[in-house]
């Protein structure tokens, strides 16, 4: 049984980055027909929020990303204790007790000479002297896994062969000073009593990998599959961390993003294979192969979406929009015509309803001066609504015969005086919409 899990913590909101994640590990497992875990790493009681938890479940919910189940890492703190005590009865878990002040200045003094700022292991050559010393006056010391200085190899399905010196990387603190149990340890722990089977993640966890298999490998357990996707950067390569929080899924759906355009475009990008607008979940899942994603930065434009999103709307039909129209005050019975006019000029579902008030005569025309005179005499030609399907080439073709206006000289003056847009949806089906005759007032 295939089993992959998305961890968020629940911090802050979803942004496209925490997605990818999630979109790739729900796809691996999905296409298995195996199991997706949401597991929410809330350990840290001061910084998760309730309210970001729904709002996780609720933006994947609108993606279609549906979990087999959710698990709470603050529910198994009990666990985690347990694996604690076996780390500390195998000697692969020790206490150190130097402040952020002392571990900066040791890396500082390793920098300057030219050596990797790991940290020296000072705690492990403490009596039990000094240690009661130290706990006397700082209280409890963080707990760090000793790891063996061997290196740390494995397949990534997206890396390749990846080879670490576990020498060069710092004992990782698995328990913070107050108590909290930090990632590494929780992942390690929840991955093998879950039997995740694929462990998809960012390309900045390489790290995390590394020591997490010697932890893994020290519990007796199961190594599951790993594999790193590249980083988002911006459109010119820039970093995207400091945008992040500008690239929310919920303003996303507020800017009218189709959810389908997102994973079109997230289920692709990066990979060897095209980005292709998929009609449904079933399709994006066919298809998909996390080995055929690169490990270079991953460019990514918010701009790309909205293309996508207007194939969509093109393609939908007005009950799709009906919440978008009624709040715009399109009409019921009105809404199927009007929306199979405007549909292929709507390039997200925010501006589902943007083009009602020009059918209610709130269109601002900016008539040319050179304009003004043929579009009055225009206007006299036309008759009072309601119109018909027929009415803008009758219409059209009285002005060319009392003018001489022809071609685009005709039509642009012609459709400005409307729709107060140089462009927009075909002018037969505009006018049957029109509530009102169109006046240059």
């Amino acid at each position: 049984m295939t089993v992959t899990r998305f961890a968020p913590s629940p911090t802050g909101y979803l942004h496209i980055g925490n997605l990818r994640t999630a979109l790739f590990n729900w796809l691996i497992a999905r296409a298995a027909g195996g199991t997706f875990i949401l597991r929410i790493d809330d350990t840290d009681p001061e910084r998760s929020k309730e309210h970001f938890v729904d709002a996780i479940k609720e933006d994947l919910e609108w993606l279609g990303l549906t979990w087999d189940r959710v698990e709470r890492q603050s529910a198994r703190l009990g666990r985690y204790a347990e694996a604690a005590d076996q780390l500390r009865e195998m000697g692969r878990f020790y206490e150190a007790w130097e402040t952020p002040t002392e571990l900066d200045l040791k890396r500082k003094k390793l920098l300057n000479m030219g050596r990797p700022p790991v940290y020296d292991r000072a705690a492990l050559v403490l009596s039990e002297a000094d240690k009661a010393q130290l706990r006397e006056e700082r209280g409890d010391g963080v707990w760090r896994f000793k790891l063996d200085h061997d290196r740390i190899e494995w397949t990534d399905q997206i890396l390749g062969d990846v080879s670490i010196d576990a020498a060069s990387v710092s004992d990782p603190v698995l328990i913070r000073q107050d108590g909290q149990v930090l990632y590494t340890l929780a992942s390690v722990v929840d991955d093998t009593d879950m039997g995740v089977t694929h462990v998809v993640r960012g390309s900045d966890h390489v790290t995390n990998t590394a020591t997490q298999i010697q932890m893994i490998e020290a519990l007796g357990r199961a190594r599951p599959t790993f594999a790193h996707h590249s980083l988002l950067t911006g459109p010119q390569g820039e970093a995207l961390s400091k945008r992040l929080g500008t690239l929310a899924l919920r303003d996303m759906r507020e800017r009218g993003i189709e959810p389908m355009a997102i994973l079109s475009l997230m289920a692709r990008l990066g990979s060897a294979d095209p980005v292709e607008l998929r009609s449904d979940l079933p399709e994006l899942i066919d298809g998909f192969d996390v080995t055929r994603f690169g490990a270079a930065p991953t460019k990514f434009d918010e701009a790309d979406l909205v293309p996508l999103s207007h194939r969509i709307l093109a393609g939908l039909e007005a009950d799709a929009v009906k919440a978008e129209l009624d709040a715009a005050g399109v009409p019921a019975d009105q809404q199927a015509p009007y929306w199979q006019a405007v549909r292929g000029n709507v390039e997200t579902r925010a501006e589902a309803g943007v083009w009602w008030p020009v059918f209610l005569g709130e269109a601002a025309p900016d008539i040319a001066e050179d304009d003004r005179a043929f579009v009055e005499t225009a206007l006299g030609l036309l008759t009072d609504p309601p119109y018909s399907a027929e009415t803008w080439g009758n219409w059209t073709t009285a002005v060319k015969e009392a003018t001489g206006r022809k071609g685009k000289g005709l039509f642009m003056p012609l459709r400005l005086a409307v729709t107060g847009r140089a462009r927009g949806p075909e002018m037969a089906e505009v006018m049957p919409l029109l509530q009102k005759k169109p006046t240059l007032e």
